[in-house]
């Protein structure tokens, strides 16, 4: 999550969604913020005392965070906006991430059936910190009443467009999106990993997320 009250955004990073890209190309518009400096110190003074302002918050938290933290007028006078991805080529990209940086934990997985079989496993230790998208993305984006707080949603299929968009609505000029790292080894479409229970193994998971998004297994013409 990233919040600049110079410029009046909060941007909520759900993971694997180009959410790293987006943050480190408007971070510098957080360090110019004359408040910045304030927000940092006033965090680290206040996570002392065990309670924790609600002006710097963990990379992947959930909006419904900060409307708890901030005060009712700063949150709701915020342009509020996030990304989102299809839920099938996002456990796609979940598969090569953890095959890359924990290979450990799966040491017992070769294809990726065994993957989303082993990832959805209800009897499967709770492992959030590993991978978070085993959550669902709308969690990230609505109250406790289930209501969309965002402004804008954004997609990464069509990140540089909506990101273009989103810096039109804060009112900057869009700096260049910087690109990170993308699994070399995967196969470009997703639909390529998946048999049909599989398939629908993730369309029942994500079930909220692929209603609230509107996405299809199959991409829209």
């Amino acid at each position: 999550m990233l919040l600049s009250l110079k410029h009046n955004f909060l941007f909520v990073h759900i993971a694997k969604t180009g959410g790293t890209s987006v943050r480190d190309s408007l971070r510098p518009l957080r360090l110019r913020d004359p408040w910045f400096v304030a927000q940092f110190l006033c965090s680290r003074l206040s996570s002392l005392s065990g309670h924790r302002l609600g002006i710097k918050f963990p990379r992947h938290s959930k909006i419904i965070a900060a409307k708890e933290m901030l005060p009712a007028e700063t949150f709701d006078n915020l342009f509020k906006f996030v990304f989102v991805r299809n839920p099938w080529d996002l456990q796609v990209s979940s598969f090569h991430h953890i095959r890359r940086e924990r290979p450990h934990l799966m040491s017992h997985i070769e294809t990726f059936d065994e993957f989303i079989r082993w990832k959805l496993d209800p009897e499967r230790p709770y492992q959030f910190h590993v991978d978070t998208s085993i959550e669902l993305q709308s969690d990230y984006v609505v109250d406790l009443h289930g209501k969309v707080l965002v402004d804008f949603m954004g997609r990464y299929e069509n990140l540089h467009e909506d990101f273009e968009e989103a810096c039109r609505r804060i009112g900057v000029r869009a700096p260049e999106l910087q690109h990170k790292r993308q699994a070399k080894d995967r196969k470009k479409d997703y639909r390529s990993y998946y048999t049909d229970e599989i398939a629908e193994a993730v369309a029942k998971h994500f079930a909220r997320d692929i209603e609230i998004f509107g996405y299809t297994f199959d991409p829209a013409a």
